[in-house]
C-alpha cells in the first residue's frame, strides 16, 4: 500500500527544515550597559562609580549561557558540551596616595589578561575558574574560584547566588597591600611583606531579566571580605577596610545576526 504526500506537504517540510538550519547558523547577542559602585581599590574604605558591561552570545535558537555579572570578561573559544573555556581580561584602576589618604605609594591602573573555565555540573550548578595577570601596574597573578546555584526560566529570568574564594601572588598582594621600607619612613607605619595565598573570599548574586524579545535589565551585588595577609596589612587595618562591597545594575538589549 503506497501512501501519497500532497506535494505542497513536502514543500512545507523542505522549507521548515531549510528555516531550521539557517536558524543554528544565526546568532543571538546580547549587550548590556549599565553603572556600578565598586571598591576604590583592593582594601579600599572608599567606593567609585563606574561603568558596567555585559556580552552574552548564543547560537540559532540555544538559550543564552547562564554567567554571573561579576565574571570578567572572556572570550568563549573552547565548548565541548557543559564544559566551556577561553581567554579572560579585566582592568584595575590605578590606586593613588589621595585615595588612600597616606602616602603608602602609587599602584598604576593595570590591564589584567588570562584565561577562564567553566563547568555546568547540572542544570543548576556552575563551576567557574579565572586566572589572569597584570601586564602592567600591579604585575601580578590573581584569580578566583566560584561555585554558583541559578534558578531560570529559559531567557525570561535568571537568578545566580554562590560563593567566590580569590587568590593572589605576592607581588600582586605587595603592590596592594605591603608597605616597603620607604612607605613606612613616610607614614609612620610598619614595614610589611605579604606573602602570596588566599587573599579573600566572596559571596556573589546576580540577576538578569528579559522584559521582551529585545529589552532586559541585569544586576548583582557581591560582599567580599579579606582574609589571610591582605587582612594584616596595615594600610588596610588603618586607612581601609576588610568588608569590600560592589553592587551594580543596567539595560540589557538583544538582537539576532544573521547569516
Amino acid at each position: 500500500m503506497k501512501i501519497r504526500i500532497p506535494a505542497f506537504a513536502v514543500a512545507a517540510l523542505a522549507l521548515s527544515t531549510t528555516a531550521a538550519a539557517q536558524e543554528t547558523k544565526d546568532s543571538r547577542v546580547r549587550l548590556g550597559l549599565g553603572a556600578q559602585l565598586k571598591p576604590a581599590y583592593p582594601g579600599a574604605r572608599d567606593s567609585d562609580l563606574r561603568p558596567l558591561f555585559d556580552f552574552d552570545l548564543a547560537r540559532g535558537i540555544e538559550e543564552f549561557r547562564i554567567e554571573t555579572p561579576d565574571d570578567r570578561f572572556g572570550v568563549r573559544l573552547i565548548s565541548a558540551g557543559r564544559f566551556t573555556a577561553g581567554p579572560a581580561a579585566a582592568y584595575q584602576g590605578s590606586r593613588k596616595d589621595k585615595d588612600v589618604g597616606a602616602p603608602v605609594g602609587k599602584v598604576d591602573a593595570t590591564i589584567e589578561l588570562g584565561g577562564y573555565a567553566d563547568y555546568l555540573v547540572n542544570d543548576s550548578l556552575r563551576v567557574r575558574g579565572e586566572l589572569v595577570k597584570g601586564v602592567n601596574g600591579h604585575e601580578g597573578l590573581a584569580g578566583q574560584v566560584g561555585i554558583d546555584h541559578f534558578w531560570r526560566d529559559g531567557d525570561k529570568y535568571a537568578v545566580t547566588l554562590g560563593p567566590r574564594l580569590l587568590f593572589s601572588d605576592d607581588r600582586y598582594q605587595r603592590a596592594y597591600f605591603g608597605v616597603t621600607p620607604a612607605a613606612a619612613l613616610r607614614t609612620g607605619l610598619p614595614v610589611y611583606t605579604p606573602g602570596g595565598g588566599v587573599h579573600a573570599v566572596a559571596l556573589a548574586g546576580g540577576v538578569q531579566t528579559q522584559f521582551g524579545p529585545r529589552w532586559g535589565l541585569f544586576g548583582y551585588a557581591r560582599g567580599e571580605r579579606l582574609v589571610g595577609d591582605a587582612a594584616k596589612s596595615p594600610i588596610v587595618r588603618t586607612y581601609g577596610r576588610r568588608n569590600q562591597l560592589s553592587a551594580g545594575i543596567g539595560v540589557s538589549y538583544a538582537f539576532t545576526v544573521r547569516r
